[in-house]
C-alpha cells in the first residue's frame, strides 16, 4: 500500500481471494477436524495392534515354554517305562521268589508313578495348547487393529489431496474410509 491510498495486490492475495471465493462451505475446517479425528483414533487403533502383538508373541513364548515342560515329563515317563521292563525282566529271571516279589513291587510302583507323570504330561500339553491358542486370537485380533489403523491413515491421505484438489466428493471419501476404519476398529475391539 503507498501513501496515496492505493492498493497493490500482491499475488498471494489474489490466490487467497479466489479460494475464499470458490472453497465449498468451510472445507478447510471441516477437513481439519476429520484429519485430527482419524488421526487420534488412528493413534489408539496403532496401540492397541501393538499390544496384541506383543500378547500373541508372550503367549506363544508360554505355549514353547510349557511344551518343553511336557517334553520333559514325557522323557521322564520314558525312564520310568525302561525301569518298569527292566523290573519285569527281573522277574523272570530272578532265582528265588524272594528276589520275584521284590522286582514285582518295583515294577508295580513304576506303573504308577508312569500314571502320575502321564497325567501331568497331558495337563502341561493341553496348557500348551490353550497358550497357542489364546496367542492366535491375539494375532487376529493384531490383524484387525492393523486394517483398522490403514483404513485411518489412508482417510487422512485423502483429507489431504480433499484439501489440496478441493473437491468435495474427495471429503465424503474421507469420511467413507474413515467409517470403515472404525469400522475395523469396532470389530477388533469386539474380537470379531
Amino acid at each position: 500500500m503507498s501513501g496515496s491510498h492505493f492498493h497493490v495486490h500482491g499475488p498471494h492475495d489474489h490466490e487467497l481471494e479466489h479460494a475464499a471465493q470458490h472453497e465449498p462451505k468451510g472445507l478447510g475446517g471441516q477437513l481439519a477436524v476429520i484429519t485430527a479425528i482419524l488421526a487420534t483414533v488412528g493413534a489408539f487403533f496403532s496401540y492397541m495392534g501393538g499390544a496384541t502383538q506383543a500378547n500373541a508373541g508372550l503367549y506363544k513364548n508360554n505355549a514353547a515354554i510349557t511344551k518343553t515342560e511336557a517334553a520333559n515329563q514325557w522323557n521322564y515317563f520314558q525312564a520310568k517305562s525302561s525301569k518298569q521292563s527292566l523290573a519285569e525282566l527281573a522277574v523272570e529271571l530272578a532265582p528265588t521268589d524272594e528276589q520275584k516279589l521284590k522286582y514285582r513291587d518295583k515294577a508295580a510302583r513304576y506303573e504308577t508313578e508312569k500314571n502320575e507323570i502321564k497325567a501331568k504330561a497331558d495337563k502341561l500339553e493341553a496348557q500348551s495348547l490353550e497358550w497357542d491358542h489364546r496367542s492366535e486370537e491375539q494375532m487376529h485380533l493384531h490383524h484387525r487393529w492393523a486394517q483398522a489403523t490403514t483404513a485411518l491413515q489412508i482417510g487422512i491421505a485423502l483429507a489431504a489431496i480433499a484439501l489440496l484438489t478441493r473437491r468435495r466428493w474427495m471429503e465424503y471419501a474421507t469420511i467413507g474410509v474413515g467409517v470403515v476404519g472404525v469400522g475395523l476398529g469396532i470389530a477388533a475391539w469386539l474380537h470379531l
